[in-house]
């Protein structure tokens, strides 16, 4: 059956910018990059998505809805198909942005993807999170899909600078998993995420370094 022309993944493209408030014109770029997407997803597997329509709304927006929270040099780590790191850079070339993937598939795809945007705000790393060890720390760390919080805290904790924060991205949120947060660090708050054209849960739980309590002076007699 033909595509209804108003849910192309152009027509969803535009109607999720202008909901995002978002310039238009990032809709040449974003295509772009969602036609290689689609192309490479075939021979490499990087997402279970396959309907470019869809890959609209549960990727390149559903990336977007970070713009807010992030600034300066951000870290995505397990980017997979750049996903939000490359949707971010294309909508704010202000922000320096690591794409980190061990897969080499993945790593490969990413380096294509960023010569074919011309976007020389993106780096690309293929490394372990656990063993990268990067010349500065970042003001943002992103996991989208990285296994569950703990995990992607204890993974990433030397990452970050010390006013940095993490940012995961969830769908609904899990108590238990807040509350399994590590030692040291501390949930600083949990947005909703609105996705246009989207009928989920999605939430975005931002943390930081819990602050080290200081030490007391001792008394003068």
């Amino acid at each position: 059956m033909a595509r209804n022309p108003k849910d192309s993944p152009e027509a969803r493209l535009l109607a999720g910018l202008l909901a995002l408030t978002l310039d238009p014109g990032l809709a040449g770029p974003l295509l772009k990059h969602l036609g290689e997407l689609v192309i490479w997803n075939k021979a490499y597997n990087l997402t279970a998505v396959r309907d470019p329509a869809e890959m609209v709304t549960r990727h390149l927006l559903d990336s977007l809805t970070l713009l807010p929270f992030v600034s300066g040099r951000v870290l995505d780590v397990g980017s997979g198909a750049g996903l939000p790191g490359l949707p971010l850079a294309i909508a704010k070339p202000e922000l320096h942005v690591t794409l980190l993937d061990a897969n080499g598939k993945k790593a490969r795809f990413l380096r294509h993807a960023q010569r074919q945007l011309g976007l020389g705000n993106v780096e690309v790393v293929e490394e372990r999170a656990e063993k990268y060890k990067p010349a500065t720390p970042y003001k943002g760390v992103i996991s989208r899909a990285f296994a569950s919080l703990r995990e992607f805290l204890e993974a990433t904790a030397s990452l970050a600078a010390p006013d940095g924060q993490w940012l995961a991205m969830k769908g609904k949120l899990d108590p238990a998993e807040l509350a399994a947060v590590p030692p040291g660090f501390k949930v600083m708050q949990t947005p909703r995420l609105n996705v246009p054209g989207l009928a989920e849960d999605r939430h975005l739980v931002i943390c930081s370094l819990s602050p080290q309590p200081t030490a007391l002076s001792p008394a003068v007699p």
